[in-house]
């Protein structure tokens, strides 16, 4: 070996690895303002759920709150309302579908699957008619469930779509019972 020869393989494997690693950290800082810009922001997140209080509702009647820009309805249904909703023949309905957000998306469209286990009194659903985005009026029409008076939509009890234009029943978001007076709804 001559005196002219300084060959050290460590220094330059040492050299190949910081050089590629100030590249990736490069690259990442360069990259993360794009990759950060599509995060929400926090007034979307404070609207991903929201807690509603029902421990005011008496049989018989409901409360509209707000939860990510749509309305949505919790009502507090009668033994007669839940009655007539278990008694429905689901070869009658319009939408054999229930639309529930809680269960399998090919769940039939039962009283049951309307609502929540050991909750049955409960309906929480979006209160937007399925045919053009209207809000339906609570306790009229023919099955004393929301009437949709743009078009005609008639819902029964349990939301679910007997007459009219509109395609499917009004859909039940993700929500749970908290406890006996306060549902979380998203």
């Amino acid at each position: 070996m001559s005196a002219t020869d300084t060959h050290d393989p460590n220094r330059r494997d040492f050299l190949y690895v910081a050089t590629g690693m100030a590249g990736v950290v490069g690259a990442g800082a360069f990259a993360w303002p794009f990759i950060d810009q599509m995060r929400p922001d926090a007034s979307t997140l404070a609207l991903a759920s929201v807690e509603v209080d029902v421990s005011s509702l008496q049989p018989g009647s409901s409360l509209v709150v707000k939860w990510r820009g749509k309305p949505v309805v919790v009502r507090y249904r009668t033994e007669k309302e839940m009655k007539d909703a278990e008694a429905v023949n689901l070869g009658d309905l319009k939408d054999p579908i229930a639309r529930n957000a809680n269960l399998p998306s090919d769940a039939p469209a039962t009283d049951a699957n309307r609502t929540a286990k050991g909750k049955e009194a409960w309906m929480v659903m979006v209160q937007v008619c399925t045919h053009l985005g209207c809000i339906p009026l609570g306790q009229e029409g023919e099955y004393g469930g929301w009437f949709c008076p743009c078009h005609g939509s008639v819902y029964d009890t349990a939301g679910r779509i007997r007459h009219g234009p509109a395609p499917e029943n009004m859909a039940v978001p993700v929500y749970e019972f908290i406890s006996d007076s306060k549902v979380r709804i998203g």
